[in-house]
């Protein structure tokens, strides 16, 4: 009888990293992940009893919504007790939205769920599958001295970084090296040992249970900013039937436009009971708006600071947020305050 020394629950949703080239006819097929072992030995050395669960039908990540995020939650859910960590097998393009959607679904959790993929199919040659899928499960099983997780946190481990899930963005469709985590440092990097940098990782409350969340509403728009932006588009936006809440991509440091007609849209907006959040197109920094003029105008327009949460994120949390039915001005204090660690704590001076 085997000693095994953790229990993990892989869980396969689609994505490059799971197919196999049929050897007869050239096509792409799903790997049989129920023999994990059996094509990669390697993973017998931890001694993990490895259970699998796949998606039917299996999803192209370009086609996962909130339907997918509640069923990745509720197979948590039902196996958490009786597993030490979780990963996640998912296509790359929208890992990242997919891991923040899960770090504010799933509250307070105390096990790691590790989020992995790759750009070559398991089966090729050169593939990066086996390397991420490899160290993934071992991320998802280390625990520390007195028996605790080592990563209690939803991340996403790629091309030897480890990641908060809700800190990460895709950033390269071709290199091996596919995400990154602009805003927050790393949680921990493989080589010949995996380091963790402990004082970056979450850590919950052992003296509370944890909580798992299905309410989200998706009724949200992207407003990227561009010069040369139009009035006739602005307010098309601002009015589009069914929107609740308005993710502002601005300039710089949340800098946008200071029209007259713009700043206006945005307070008739506001005044609706649209909720806008302004974070920056630029891949690092921080949307501080008290710093210039063109950003005190949106403070004083109703516009809240998303500080520097990926867009990603802040589109994850206003779901939830506003899934949960909390008022506008509840909604807006939480988007103030880390929830699961995905944004930096807010600068009081913009209170």
């Amino acid at each position: 009888m085997i000693d095994y020394n953790a229990n993990i629950l892989l869980i396969y949703t689609g994505g490059t990293i799971g197919m196999v080239e049929n050897n007869v006819t050239g096509a792409l097929e799903v790997f049989d992940f129920g023999h994990l072992t059996k094509h990669l030995p390697e993973l017998q050395r931890f001694r993990f009893h490895i259970e699998t669960i796949v998606f039917e039908p299996i999803i192209d990540s370009s086609d996962v919504s909130p339907v997918h995020w509640k069923r990745l939650v509720k197979l948590i859910e039902e196996n958490y007790d009786s597993h030490d960590g979780f990963v996640i097998l998912h296509g790359t393009d929208t890992m990242a939205y997919s891991a923040s959607a899960l770090s504010f679904m799933i509250e307070n959790l105390q096990k790691p769920i590790v989020f992995t993929g790759a750009q070559l199919p398991i089966g090729k040659l050169r593939t990066d599958a086996k390397e991420n899928l490899i160290t993934a499960m071992e991320i998802a099983a280390d625990k520390d001295s007195i028996g605790n997780p080592v990563v209690p946190e939803v991340c996403i481990f790629f091309q030897n970084y480890l990641l908060r899930g809700n800190r990460s963005t895709k950033v390269n469709a071709d290199n091996f090296n596919a995400f990154a985590s602009y805003n927050y440092p790393i949680l921990g990097k493989s080589g010949i040992h995996i380091r963790y940098d402990q004082s970056k990782i979450l850590k919950p409350d052992y003296e509370k249970r944890v909580r798992f969340h299905y309410l989200m509403d998706s009724e949200i728009v992207i407003f990227k900013l561009f010069p040369g932006i139009n009035q006739k588009t602005v307010e098309a936006i601002l009015n589009a039937e069914g929107v609740k809440a308005v993710v502002l991509e601005t300039y710089g440091s949340g800098n946008a436009p200071r029209y007259e007609w713009f700043i206006e849209a945005l307070q008739d907006a506001v005044k609706r009971g649209l909720i806008i959040v302004n974070i920056t197109q630029c891949e690092m920094g921080c949307v501080e708006m008290q710093r210039y003029e063109t950003g005190r105008e949106l403070l004083r327009a109703g516009v809240v600071s998303g500080y520097d949460a990926t867009v990603e994120a802040t589109i994850a949390k206003l779901m939830y947020l506003l899934g949960h039915k909390y008022s506008r001005e509840e909604i807006i204090v939480r988007m103030r305050v880390p929830l699961a660690g995905e944004m930096t704590r807010f600068d009081e001076r913009e209170i």
